[in-house]
């Protein structure tokens, strides 16, 4: 088909119309919690995001009060190290990552003319587990249970010698299960953007927010799980005495930095991508002209990415690394502006090419103060990334200011643009322009005054983290000036959230929210839309295709493009090919259900009573969260039974896929590099120690040994995988059963359970023990990460199984075996590397 083909001639009837709205109907009342729409999810998902800004501003506004004056007692000092730390917390992990995938959540979708993301279920359990979890967790704060380690949650600190009590389990293991929340919408936008982009938009024409969310859920695949590492080997010293961190052992709190701060200063790029993502749409659209640059602006995106995975000892410049680590690290710190330079100049450069063609209204000049307030945080990032300077300011209210000018810009001021810029697409109602107008100037003029001054607050040498001071050091009037500050932005975001309580009205029963689009966007999110989203997927034969393509939107309402009604009688969308977007399948989706929440209340409960030491309960929700997970998916894989369908045109297309092709096929590698990067984390842990620890690393004959046992683990992990591989090719035909497929799916599930059991026993039998040395523990700890993999992949059996049992699983219908397979290769895979690190390592390298 060319790009200039138009799918369909004519109206449809209105019967297809109300067809669709009754499969795409969301539930009414106290039963939206079953909804897996993504607009119904994204608003309900923003929302919380903006409840816990909200929360952490008020906890930022404790802390300022108390240090408004010197010799403060407003707060104790107890309850101001918890108050600090569960707002930098909340701000982090609850808000910043969250809301931008909320946003990805709410708008990509809309952007790519997709029916949904490929996987509802998953993204409203994402949100829900993240919901649930994250109000326990912030509510500790009113028991005295908050932790108090601060964001970062440095050790010694928080070893159990030092902090006892629950207060930092809340931290590690809720922040450990917020990420896996995360890492769940990540799978879902990579899947989403690749997969299912509308015809004709290939990569070149996509959206640039569409390029900022995928590097985003990308950059949180690899960088997520050295955090989750960090967690567990914390929460395992901490529960178990396995000595990590503990230096007398062999252990390294330093450990603890490399690994959070891999994880840490991407976090900042993370959340800075998709705002400009944004910031660079609404420069375009209110300069009613192409981004100038628009390629570059995508080089630097993903160059971003790329260079914040270099930066990571920025932050450890003070800890004693050696010379030659601090000059490649400051190098890094310091490259890694020009990309961002790429994208303010890019945004610069479009609104000269205006010539006075702008409208100044609210989402402008918040991107302006979002530009203005950014650049002076880069600034500021260039001066801590030079060493002698950074010895200077390391852990001072400098270092604050910087951090707060790069977030605040980066990310708090292009979310407010986009709360009022795509407000009508999503409200009956806009945002108020004069109200808003008064939120900015009040949260602009208020953030300077707040932020400012800390810069001469650090360099007056005023600590981080500090309770009170003496009225004799000199911080009193700036400290003052801060305080003022930070209650004038409290007051423009209190006139926002007034103004959004009496405006904003979502539509969630249909009835066309953005039919005007009133800023005259370029993109297809301002398409006339309902309950199903647009009523047609329109073929796209540009970048800009409501200015290049202007009866675009008539067309699609009229469902002259494809996939204009039902062609399988539920829920589904199109699938196109990643690079190219040429028409590929059909997704059968979900409509709502109750599985998803269960699934989410379980896994919450499972890591919050663990929190507090209730080991029977926890496993009680844990046997709940997966029962809910299989009730969820296991009417997903429809089968073939539709055939080809036709979408349009005279286009017909599968209704079915399988293998490299299928969108589960993908989410299934994305996955297994989720979980090659947490095993990776724990291979640089095991290295690390060696090199900081070697008078605990075994002698070659105290080695574990490599000879029989060890083949014999190896070889039972292979022929695991070599009889999951003979399943598939014993899959009978359509409709038919198979007693030999089960009974080999069974043996491999047994013989990959002896495996992982006799290396446990191997290494046991060496006298090795994860208590007495760093040595030991890291070695079991990297049993502990394959036996997460075993239990998933157990799991993965019993359903392939229990499929074939129930006539499910054949040569058509294989999606549920090609998952299974896909880990099970995966798995043994990691646990082959495994032997080889912790079985010949130490011979090579004694």
């Amino acid at each position: 088909m060319t790009d200039t083909a138009l799918p369909n001639e004519g109206n449809r009837p209105e019967s297809e119309v109300e067809e669709l709205r009754r499969i795409w109907a969301r539930p009414r009342g106290w039963r939206m919690i079953s909804d897996v729409n993504n607009t119904t999810v994204g608003i309900f998902y923003m929302g919380v995001a903006l409840m816990f800004f909200i929360l952490a501003g008020v906890l930022a506004l404790v802390i300022r009060a108390q240090l408004a004056v010197p010799g403060n007692d407003l707060v104790s000092q107890d309850l101001f190290n918890q108050l600090f730390t569960m707002h930098g917390t909340t701000m982090m992990f609850l808000f910043a990552v969250p809301a931008m995938e909320a946003l990805g959540v709410l708008l990509l979708p809309q952007m790519l003319a997709a029916r949904d993301l490929p996987f509802p279920r998953l993204g409203a359990f994402a949100v829900w587990a993240y919901v649930i979890g994250g109000t326990v967790f912030f509510s500790t704060i009113l028991y005295d249970l908050a932790p108090d380690g601060g964001w970062f949650m440095y050790t010694p600190l928080t070893l159990m010698e030092f902090s006892p009590g629950d207060n930092a389990d809340f931290w590690l293991l809720g922040i450990g299960f917020i990420e896996i929340s995360a890492i769940a919408g990540a799978i879902e936008i990579i899947v989403g953007v690749l997969k299912t982009r509308p015809p004709g938009m290939s990569l070149a024409r996509m959206p640039i927010f569409a390029w900022a969310m995928l590097i985003f859920a990308a950059m949180i695949v690899f960088a997520f799980p050295a955090v989750i590492l960090a967690t567990m080997l914390l929460e395992i010293e901490r529960a178990f005495g396995w000595p990590f961190f503990t230096a007398r052992m062999g252990g390294d709190p330093l450990l603890w930095q490399h690994l959070f701060w891999f994880f840490g200063h991407p976090e900042v790029y993370i959340i800075f991508l998709p705002a400009a993502g944004l910031v660079s749409m609404i420069v375009s659209t209110m300069a009613r002209r192409p981004l100038v640059g628009h390629d570059l602006i995508v080089v630097a995106l993903i160059g971003t990415g790329f260079f914040s995975f270099g930066l990571w000892v920025h932050h450890m410049f003070t800890t004693g690394i050696p010379s030659l680590s601090l000059a490649f690290f400051s190098a890094a710190s310091m490259a890694v502006a020009i990309p961002s330079g790429i994208q303010v100049f890019s945004w610069i450069a479009t609104i000269a090419a205006a010539k006075g063609r702008l409208r100044i209204n609210t989402p402008w000049l918040f991107v302006l103060g979002s530009v203005f307030i950014f650049t002076m945080g880069g600034v500021t990032g260039v001066m801590v990334a030079l060493v002698p300077v950074d010895f200077q300011v390391h852990d001072t209210y400098f270092v604050v200011a910087h951090l707060h000018y790069v977030l605040m810009g980066g990310m708090v001021f292009p979310l407010f643009a986009t709360f009022h810029f795509w407000a009508p697409m999503v409200s009956r109602n806009p945002l108020s322009e004069r109200v808003g107008r008064f939120v900015f100037w009040l949260m602009f003029a208020g953030f300077h005054i707040a932020f400012l001054p800390m810069h001469l607050t650090g360099l007056r040498g005023m600590p981080r983290r500090v309770w009170t001071y003496s009225d004799d050091v000199g911080w009193n009037w700036l400290n003052l000036i801060s305080t003022i500050g930070a209650f004038i932005v409290a007051a423009g975001v209190l006139l926002f959230v007034i103004d959004l309580a009496r405006r904003f009205r979502p539509v969630l029963a249909g009835g066309g929210a953005g039919n005007d689009n009133p800023w005259g966007a370029p993109t297809l999110e301002w398409l006339p839309n309902d309950v199903y989203s647009t009523r047609s997927i329109p073929l796209v034969t540009s970048r800009e295709p409501l200015w290049d393509q202007p009866n675009l939107a008539k067309e699609v309402e009229e469902g002259r493009h494809f996939l204009p009604r039902s062609v399988t009688g539920v829920r589904e969308t199109l699938v196109t090919s990643p690079v190219e977007g040429r028409p590929h399948y059909i997704i059968r989706m979900p409509g709502p259900g109750y599985a998803h929440v269960v699934a989410a209340v379980g896994t919450a409960g499972f890591f919050l009573l663990l929190t507090v030491k209730l080991v029977v309960p926890a496993a009680i929700c844990g046997l709940m969260a997966i029962i809910g997970c299989l009730v969820w998916t296991w009417g997903l894989d429809q089968g073939g039974d539709k055939g080809l369908v036709e979408i349009g045109a005279g286009l017909k297309v599968p209704s079915y896929m399988s293998g490299p092709a299928s969108h589960t096929w993908w989410a299934m590698v994305v996955l297994m590099l989720v979980a090659g990067s947490l095993y990776l984390a724990n291979v640089f842990a095991y290295l690390y120690l060696w090199v900081v620890s070697p008078e605990v690393w075994p002698p070659h004959a105290a080695a574990p040994p490599a000879g029989k046992w060890t083949l014999l683990v190896g070889g039972l992990a292979v022929l695991s995988a070599g009889l999951t591989y003979g399943a598939g090719r014993l899959l009978p035909p359509s409709g038919q059963r198979s007693g030999l497929v089960v009974a080999v799916l069974g043996l491999a599930a047994l013989v990959l359970t002896a495996s992982f059991g006799l290396n446990i026993q191997v290494l046991w039998q060496t006298g090795l023990r994860p208590t007495e040395s760093a040595y030991g523990a890291v070695v079991y700890m990297a049993s502990v990460l394959d036996g997460q993999l075993v239990i998933a992949q157990l799991i993965l059996f019993g359903v392939a199984m229990a499929r074939m049992l129930c006539g499910r699983l054949d040569r058509v219908r294989r999606v549920g075996y090609e998952n299974c397979a896909l880990l099970c290769y995966y798995t043994v895979g990691q646990m082959l590397l495994g032997l080889l690190l912790i079985h010949g390592f130490p011979r090579v390298a004694g």
